[in-house]
């Protein structure tokens, strides 16, 4: 094979030109081509050049610090975005909010699973994921300001079923990060924490007649690499890019090198001290005890890992598989920067892969965040207020999983005082997350509830269920006045559930106790 071009960043930024469609990798503050998508940004910046892009990613891409997605946010740079998660590009969102940029967010799973379909040649991508949310055309079309017209996703009907076809975009070219490549631009990852859609990226791009630049970490000789590493073939390089900067390839933003979350080697694993008694360990505490043996389970950001902290304080990890969308199987999912990476992971899966797995049921059961929640069910976390936070993998994972558990403060800012059995209410949040309606449907309760899909709400102070009939409210704490503390803070009426004596189920007083629970799972 014929040697490929060994090029510096800015000679790559060159290659990009005006109005192309680029797609690049990462997932939070990992796998990210860092000194390519900084080149491509100074050249803007310098030279006014290249003018409107359209920038494809399907993950979460950055640490809220310009970098990752928001390499990409300036004026007259960028015209079109089409995510998946925008938290972490806070510039970005800013510029769709203001109408200066179109914007699209449409499910993790669909974008990742779309760069097959497009290297296949295929019309886009159809799925049952979407429908009834906001990526539903009939409903948002995954738009996120006026300024964005164009429809990406149509509905359509297959054998009397009902799917969403998300349309195939034509891509020009594509920055990918690998760890090594050969001279003829062959390429493995094995020192990333996952694969994500490294492969599929590179065909889709190759296959539309588009330029595939690869940063690394190092070049080495050809026949050096193992070809069962190889996760880029050279038959789809157009170009290498050597990382001269440590930093611009760390295996995650700002963190040292851990061979333990690409599978190098198994770390020792220490329960540690256990973590303070708060309202998000309550709920981690509550919703840990949906668990039982054996099970597949995909944990959110935020209040979901405290399901896993619980987990470990209590020994039942070893009961259960934890796993994370971006393709890691078993071990112990990382937070923060880190997030997408496991700690002796037990597999390291594709992204497509894994959202094979998870849109096709073989989730057991997933604890999700939760931002809103209405009286149909309906869940919202992808726009909160003013911020555009999009929703990731959250409705692949939600409307998928065989139950569905989401977890959150019952209001914002809520102060409480516990370690007794009991909860007191120091200070009541400022905003009630139970509303009328949701600002945007990232999961829906309507089509769950005709669907007879298991779902909880579970918060510091009471637990609720989606039932044929609309939202129960099946448990409070101990120290909750219901009437006072529970349905007057809520913005619609649940169907409380009572026994013969008038009173509703209180949640187990071990939860709100200073003291390892004892918790066993069968």
């Amino acid at each position: 094979m014929a040697r490929k071009p060994i090029l510096t960043a800015s000679e790559a930024a060159a290659l990009v030109k005006d109005g192309m469609t680029i797609t690049t990798s990462g997932f939070v503050g990992s796998c990210m081509p860092e000194a390519l998508t900084k080149a491509l940004e100074q050249r803007f910046l310098t030279t006014n050049s290249p003018q409107n892009l359209t920038f494809v990613y399907s993950s979460a891409q950055g640490n809220h610090d310009g970098s990752g997605a928001d390499h990409f946010a300036h004026e007259g740079m960028t015209r079109r975005v089409i995510g998946g998660h925008w938290n972490l590009a806070p510039q970005l969102g800013r510029m769709v909010l203001e109408n200066k940029i179109e914007g699209y967010n449409l499910p993790q799973g669909v974008l990742c699973k779309l760069y097959r379909d497009i290297a296949s040649r295929s019309l886009g991508h159809i799925t049952h994921v979407g429908i009834g949310t906001f990526v539903d055309p009939r409903i948002e079309g995954g738009k996120l300001n006026r300024m964005t017209q164009e429809d990406l996703i149509e509905v359509i009907h297959i054998n009397g079923q009902e799917r969403l076809l998300f349309k195939a975009i034509p891509l020009d070219i594509a920055f990918i990060r690998g760890t090594y490549a050969d001279e003829s631009g062959n390429v493995t990852l094995e020192r990333e924490v996952a694969s994500l859609e490294a492969t599929s990226m590179a065909q889709a791009v190759h296959n539309c007649g588009g330029k595939v630049i690869v940063q690394v970490e190092r070049l080495v000789q050809d026949g050096t690499l193992d070809p069962r590493l190889v996760k880029i073939p050279g038959i789809y390089v157009d170009g290498i890019v050597v990382c001269k900067v440590p930093d611009d390839h760390a295996q995650s933003l700002g963190c040292e090198y851990d061979g333990s979350m690409c599978g190098e080697f198994r770390a020792t694993i220490s329960n540690g001290n256990p973590v303070p008694l708060s309202a998000k360990k309550i709920i981690g505490r509550r919703a840990a005890m949906e668990l039982s043996a054996g099970k597949v389970v995909n944990l959110g950001i935020g209040a979901p890992e405290y399901v896993a902290l619980v987990a470990g304080e209590e020994g039942i990890s070893n009961c259960i598989t934890l796993t994370v969308e971006g393709g890691p199987v078993g071990g112990i999912p990382q937070a923060g920067v880190r997030f997408g990476a496991c700690v002796n992971a037990e597999c390291i899966l594709d992204q497509p892969y894994q959202f094979d797995f998870y849109d096709g049921g073989g989730l057991d059961l997933c604890f999700l965040g939760l931002a809103e929640v209405d009286n149909n069910g309906d869940v919202n976390v992808s726009r909160l207020g003013t911020r555009i936070t999009g929703s990731g993998g959250f409705t692949n994972i939600s409307s998928n999983s065989k139950k569905a558990v989401f977890c959150g403060t019952f209001t914002n800012g809520v102060k409480i005082q516990t370690g007794d059995g009991k909860l007191t209410i120091l200070e009541e949040g400022k905003k009630h997350k139970f509303v009328k309606k949701v600002t945007e449907i990232t999961f829906s309760g309507v089509v769950a509830g005709k669907a007879g899909k298991d779902v909880l709400y579970v918060t510091e102070r009471a637990v609720f269920a989606l039932k044929a009939d609309g939202i129960h409210l099946i448990e409070v704490a101990p120290g909750i006045d219901v009437q006072t503390q529970v349905l007057d803070e809520m913005d619609f009426e649940p169907i409380v559930d009572r026994d013969a004596d008038g009173n509703v189920k209180l949640m187990d007083a071990r939860i709100f106790k200073d003291e390892v629970m004892g918790m066993t799972i069968e």
